[in-house]
């Protein structure tokens, strides 16, 4: 119990003699000792390297989980060290909406499977998006944090040691100056030389943890590599999956030749198309066709048409049209005088002129 209490003892007297000495410094009633030049240019660079590190994880986060309310559950798991549970992200919930949609609507019609095929598109990339997250959050996110929770705090640790080596060795240079009788001074120059080793141990070690930020910047460097190489990876499979896409749906016109199978066998006798043009792009009625139309009606001829609008075919007579295509028509004597006869390649089925802009 002795012992503890003149331990006590001595570390409040010494904790006592450092808050005098950096008040007087403070104040600029004490001199201060300097570190050297090397020293302090490490000690700044090892704050900027922190600082950006920080700056650089928090921007990556936000990045890969633009959602702040995400990112706080997640924090909060990590802080009670529990698994963070699996959600979809907004490319999958969008799709399962988009396939969800498709099958209501009809997967056998245009409108549905292309929804569908959608829906599928958008789900890989949410799990293109999930291993992009996984693969950053091992390979650049947990080094970064490893340097600052670990690393870091070793450097601060002894950097607060050097800061008390250094009010120590002021210290006891003060006394040093303020001694008169020879044996108070013998006792200071004894304490000066023990406070200017351990100052200068402790600034030895220091020095050589802050000369690691060099190896720790090119560790960073190798974790930005693997980051910059997993977002090339992530763009170029989504840049596939949607060039995919692209021509699943550029296919549906030869490949879909129905969107209302069911109203077919009752659709089949009416002469007039089941869909209207826009009201913003009025089409001429049949009774005031264009020259154009009227010659090509008393030939036996074709003529190329651009299609203004898409147009669903309502049975398997008819031909599905997509906007701004451009297909071969032609007049079939007994037709009725609002349709026309498409083709488009090998596909041929009546079409609804009041949707086509003849060509010269």
């Amino acid at each position: 119990m002795e012992f503890n209490v003149r331990r006590l003892a001595a570390d409040a007297g010494t904790f006592l003699s450092r808050a005098v000495q950096f008040t007087e410094e403070k104040f600029g009633q004490a001199e201060k000792t300097e570190l050297d030049a090397h020293l302090e240019t490490l000690l700044s660079r090892a704050e900027s390297t922190k600082h950006w590190t920080e700056k650089i994880m928090k921007q990556t986060e936000v990045l890969l989980q633009p959602n702040p309310n995400v990112r706080v559950e997640e924090f909060l798991y990590e802080m009670l060290d529990k698994k963070v549970p699996m959600r979809a992200n907004n490319h999958e919930l969008l799709g399962e909406c988009m396939i969800d949609s498709g099958h209501e609507f009809g997967p056998g019609t245009a409108h549905g499977s292309a929804l569908i095929k959608c829906g599928e598109t958008e789900k890989l990339l949410g799990s293109a998006e999930k291993e992009l997250i996984q693969s950053s959050a091992i390979n650049f996110l947990t080094p970064f944090r490893n340097f600052i929770e670990g690393d870091f705090k070793t450097i601060l640790k002894e950097r607060k040691l050097l800061q008390n080596k250094r009010l120590d060795l002021d210290a006891a240079k003060n006394r040093l100056k303020k001694a008169r009788v020879a044996d108070a001074r013998s006792a200071a120059e004894t304490e000066l030389r023990i406070a200017q080793s351990e100052f200068d141990r402790q600034a030895e070690i220091t020095r050589l943890l802050l000369e690691g930020i060099s190896s720790t910047h090119a560790h960073h460097l190798r974790c930005l590599n693997d980051f910059v190489d997993a977002q090339a990876a992530y763009y170029a499979q989504c840049y596939r999956y949607m060039v995919n896409l692209q021509k699943q749906l550029g296919s549906f016109p030869s490949t879909f030749s129905n969107n209302n199978q069911q109203a077919g066998s009752s659709s089949a006798s009416i002469s007039v198309p089941t869909a209207q043009p826009a009201a913003s792009l009025p089409v001429p009625p049949p009774s005031q066709a264009s020259p154009a139309l009227n010659e090509l009606r008393s030939t036996s001829g074709t003529r190329k048409a651009r299609v203004l609008y898409d147009y669903d075919a309502a049975s398997s007579s008819e031909l599905s049209l997509l906007a701004d295509e451009v297909i071969t028509v032609s007049s079939v004597p007994g037709m009725d005088t609002d349709w026309l006869m498409g083709q488009r390649g090998n596909q041929k089925g009546k079409v609804p002129f009041t949707y086509l802009e003849l060509l010269n």
